[in-house]
């Protein structure tokens, strides 16, 4: 079973997804473990309590540093043997030094169709309103491993989602989530515990193969 971690910064609904996809089945292999917020009074925090899930407040204001407060993070992280990072709604900008310390153990869901309406500043409303302004008649959603690039990482999932006349900021920002968020996200956590259970599965039949008293077993 894959322990994830969600980071959270507002209310959540992407991570309600997630626990939804859990009760329903969706996600099989994976469980969430802990919820980190950056935002006091976050309402994903509420939402994760109601879950029975650990939770954890850690602010970056509370420390002198970035440094400090990412080594913070890594404890905590560590602490619960968590072997995923799902950022659902996180509103920090995580630094190369911490990503390098999780290769391929970060996802983040992105409200559009990367690389269209991405990178630095682009996020929320933000990413709707210039969808919006382009002119674009479909938009949608992107799941990606996280790098040191801001929506840089290899692609995982996406979905596509269309605008509608007369589609505000707002419209569209609950349509893409409805449509492509909260179905793209859950899926992908699932295909990568899959992944990893399978990843994990081959390489112990490797180990068994190569001890001779092991081979003699599966005989």
């Amino acid at each position: 079973m894959l322990r994830v971690a969600a980071f959270v910064s507002g209310g959540g609904t992407n991570l309600q997804a997630i626990i939804d996809a859990q009760n329903s089945g969706i996600i099989r292999d994976a469980k969430v473990e802990l919820v980190i917020s950056n935002v006091a009074g976050a309402y994903a925090l509420e939402r994760a309590e109601k879950a029975g899930i650990k939770t954890a407040l850690i602010r970056k204001k509370d420390f002198e540093n970035a440094a400090q407060w990412e080594e913070a993070l890594v404890k905590e992280l560590k602490d619960n043997k968590i072997d995923l990072v799902v950022l659902a709604g996180f509103l920090s900008i995580l630094s190369e030094n911490f990503i390098k310390q999780f290769p391929n153990k970060i996802i983040n869901v992105h409200p559009s169709l990367i690389p269209s309406f991405c990178g630095d500043g682009m996020y929320g409303l933000k990413v709707h309103e210039a969808a919006l302004a382009k002119g674009v008649k479909v938009t949608g959603a992107t799941v990606h491993y996280v790098n040191e690039i801001v929506d840089g990482g290899e692609i995982i999932a996406q979905k596509a989602v269309e605008v509608l006349r007369g589609d505000t900021p707002e419209v569209l920002q609950k349509r893409v989530m409805e449509k492509a968020e909260w179905i793209i996200l859950p899926r992908a956590i699932q295909t990568i515990a899959e992944d990893a259970a399978l990843s994990a599965a081959v390489e112990g039949t490797t180990c068994m193969r190569r001890n001779p008293h092991a081979t003699d077993a599966l005989h």
